[in-house]
This record gives structure tokens, sequence and C-alpha cells, in this order.
């Protein structure tokens, strides 16, 4: 397969996972900030969220104080914010669009229609009516592209890029969705009062990820940050995991190998084996939030190999 098609469909599918993801972290934060608590705490929650995303100085030098509404705008509809999901929908579009020949016409149509849909939703004001409602539909979106990618195609070389770029970017966002809550703390977890106050934080963030009955059926027990660190990192059965994105980075890795890619196999395999035999105890004794950043910072040089081996390089 030409690299430049690989790179279109690979970074359609991370633009579309991108937009979901960050509407999942966006609905955390819309339901949390409706919890009692000082303005002081809400603020700093927004500011996290920011931070973690790397967006918290591009929202400062747009904006001035910084509100809930936005926050939201920034996050969704700002064209100024190449990170936004309407700027991850609309570069999604445009990169199936370049490769129109490769997909089906069920997939091309799927990724048009999400595009000229999201347009309509905006202009009638459903974000500033009810975020959440919004929100479910980009994932509701999200779901069917992969649906009728996977429903459709036929399984080459295309459906192996299009599926590294989903779970190297569903494995970066679930670890920033985590990070939110420790990002910029230096305590590990925390106590059981602080714990019986965060319990619908952790109830919207399970919620988030789809992983609140996951949870309820694994553990069958009072929701623990513990717990929902290891089902969120350590559990492959569990789908938007560390460890089962990382366990579809290695087999779709495997099936799209060439002479120069042999490192960045290696390099994958080390970080999945990692995950593979890792102890939940032993990551939160090291530091939940110190893990989480170095587990972004070796998934981005991953996705930097990728892009060598395979696809367009990214420029220096």
């Amino acid at each position: 397969m030409l690299s430049r098609t690989a790179d279109h469909l690979f970074w359609m599918a991370r633009y579309t996972e991108r937009a979901e993801n960050t509407a999942r972290m966006l609905d955390v934060n819309v339901q949390t900030s409706m919890l009692p608590q000082s303005a002081h705490d809400a603020e700093q929650g927004w500011r996290a969220m920011l931070g973690i995303s790397e967006l918290q100085d591009a929202f400062d030098h747009q904006y001035g104080l910084l509100t809930k509404k936005d926050v939201l705008d920034f996050m969704v509809r700002d064209p100024m914010n190449p990170s936004s999901i309407a700027a991850c929908l609309t570069e999604a579009r445009e990169n199936a669009r370049a490769v129109r020949g490769t997909l089906t016409t069920e997939v091309w149509e799927t990724q048009n229609a999400t595009w000229l849909d999201m347009q309509d939703r905006l202009s009638s004001g459903l974000l500033e009516r009810d975020p959440s409602q919004f929100f479910e539909w980009v994932k509701y979106r999200s779901h069917l592209s992969r649906g009728v990618t996977l429903g459709t195609m036929l399984r080459d070389e295309a459906v192996h890029f299009i599926r590294l770029g989903t779970f190297i970017e569903r494995a970066d966002n679930t670890a920033r969705i985590l990070d939110v809550k420790f990002h910029g703390t230096k305590e590990g977890l925390l106590s059981k009062e602080t714990m019986q106050r965060d319990f619908y934080y952790w109830a919207a963030l399970l919620r988030s990820v789809s992983g609140f009955e996951i949870y309820r059926k694994v553990y069958r027990d009072v929701i623990t940050p513990e717990r929902v660190a290891e089902l969120l990192m350590l559990r492959g059965d569990m789908p938007r995991s560390l460890l089962a994105c990382m366990d579809e980075v290695v087999n779709n890795l495997k099936e799209v190998r060439n002479d120069v890619s042999a490192d960045t196999e290696r390099f994958a395999g080390k970080l999945h084996a990692e995950l593979q035999f890792s102890n939940i105890n032993d990551i939160l004794q090291a530091g939940l939030h110190d893990t989480l950043t170095e587990f972004l910072e070796r998934v981005f040089e991953l996705g930097n190999r990728i892009s060598r081996d395979f696809l367009v390089p990214l420029a220096a």
C-alpha cells in the first residue's frame, strides 16, 4: 500500500477516535460540574482537563477568565483549536475524501454524513441546551464508523492501518481521561473520606468510557480509585483499557510489518508486555500520575515510529 494512502487511513481513524474521546472527557467534566463543589474546585476540574490535553496555554491565549461555556466552545467548535471536536471530524472527513477509492461507499458516506450532521447540530444550539446529548451523538457516530468499517471492508492492509490509528489514539486518550483526576497532584491515591466524596466522579468517569456496568460485573463492590485504575489500565477484557488497546496495536503491526519496522514492533511489544505483567499495587506505589505520563510519552513515540516506518513522516 502507498504510504500516502496508509497515512490518510491512519489519520482518518485517529481523528474520529479523538473526537469521540474528547466528547467522553468533556462529558465527565459536565457531569461532575453539577455536583456540589466550590467555584475554585469546579475551575480546577476544567483546568486539569485542559492541562492534560496540553491545551491550557492555547485556551489562555484566546480567552480571558475560564468559564464552562468558553471551555466547551473551545473544545467543541473553535476553529483555532485543531483538537476541537469540529476540527477532528472535519479532518477525518477530509482524510476519508482523499482515499474514497480505498473505502467502501458505506464508510465514506458515514464520514461525510457525520460532518454534515455536525454542522446542523452545532448551529441548532444543541451544545448549549444539552451538551451531554451532543456528546452522546459524537460517540454514536464514532461507533457507527467503526462498525461500518469492520462490516463492509476487506480485511486487508487498509483495515489494519485504520485499526492502528484507532487504538493508538484510544490508548492515548484513555490514559488522559484517567489522569485528569491526578494531573498536577503529588499524592498517591486518596483517603477514604475523599474516596466517598468522589464516588460520583468515579461513576461518571466509568460511564464516560462505557465501563460502569463492566466495573459492576467484574468487581461487584463499591467503586474505588484503585480498581478504576486497574480496570482502565490492566484488564485486557475491558475494551478501552490500555492493555486492550496495546493488544490491538501489536496484532495490527504484525499484519503490516515491513523491512524497517522491527524496532517499532519491539518498542510496541515492550510497552504491551509491561502492561500485561504489571500489578496495580506496584503502579500505585510508583505513582499513578507519573506512570500515566510516561505511558503517554511512549505512545507518542510509538505514533512517531509508525509514521516513520509506514506513513508520511511527521514534520520535525
